[in-house]
């Protein structure tokens, strides 16, 4: 990421949840942020109303590639030190075998497909020595799935680390830090309201690993707290 304090970050997926705090947290620190959403968007706008200017919204259905495309153009004259794609769907504890098709492919295409996508169509945006970054889980790795439930959101974040791999061997001579970022069980509409971690606590951790990360090669897959999540 740029030396400067006027560094510059393009955050998808902050209508609610980590994504909202992760934008926050971001403009906070004096970065520039763009921050994409769906529609349900009041407290991010609110949000860019109290920031100075440092946060700006853009609309954006990340499935649509249509969206993606009519952003990734309104964006051509920008440039960002950082590139960080959040999105993630879970629809219940089913096992596999009782997953309806329907639901199977909608939870890939938003979890595994559609980020991306997103990495392909924005990257060109990233500047050299620049960091693109999902958010993963330690849902996703596969070493560590030795309890039962919620199957098909473990497959698609194992999925989605799979891909993140195949596109770091596709771009491994592009200058760009790579991260799969594992943020913790938060008390978000996904994890629930017994979740352990508060977003507001979590989430300026994460931007920790990104800062310290900056300039790292190759890709990992790492925790809020920067320690290595086994693949």
């Amino acid at each position: 990421m740029s030396p400067t304090a006027d560094r510059h970050a393009l955050v998808i997926g902050a209508s609610r949840g980590l994504g909202l705090v992760l934008a926050g947290e971001l403009a906070r620190r004096d970065w520039r942020v763009v921050a994409t959403t769906r529609g349900d968007d009041a407290e991010l706008r609110a949000n860019a109303h109290t920031r100075s200017g440092r946060l700006s919204v853009e609309s954006l259905e990340m499935t649509s590639p249509e969206q993606l495309a009519a952003l990734r153009e309104r964006l051509a004259g920008s440039r960002f030190d950082l590139l960080f794609v959040n999105a993630a769907i879970d629809r219940g504890d089913l096992p596999i075998g009782e997953v309806p098709t329907e639901m199977f492919t909608e939870v890939m295409i938003t979890n595994v497909l559609s980020p991306l996508r997103t990495l392909e169509a924005l990257r060109g945006l990233v500047v050299p020595g620049g960091t693109v970054a999902v958010m993963s889980s330690e849902q996703g790795s596969i070493s560590r799935n030795t309890e039962d439930g919620y199957e098909l959101y473990k497959a698609s974040k194992a999925a989605l680390n799979q891909l993140m791999r195949s596109y770091t061997t596709r771009y491994a001579t592009d200058e760009h830090t790579k991260l799969l970022i594992d943020p913790g069980h938060n008390r978000t509409r996904l994890g629930g309201p017994d979740a352990p971690l508060d977003p507001k606590e979590s989430v300026p951790a994460v931007v920790d690993v990104l800062e310290a990360q900056a300039g790292a090669p190759g890709l990992q897959f790492l925790d809020y707290q920067g320690e290595v999540v086994p693949w």
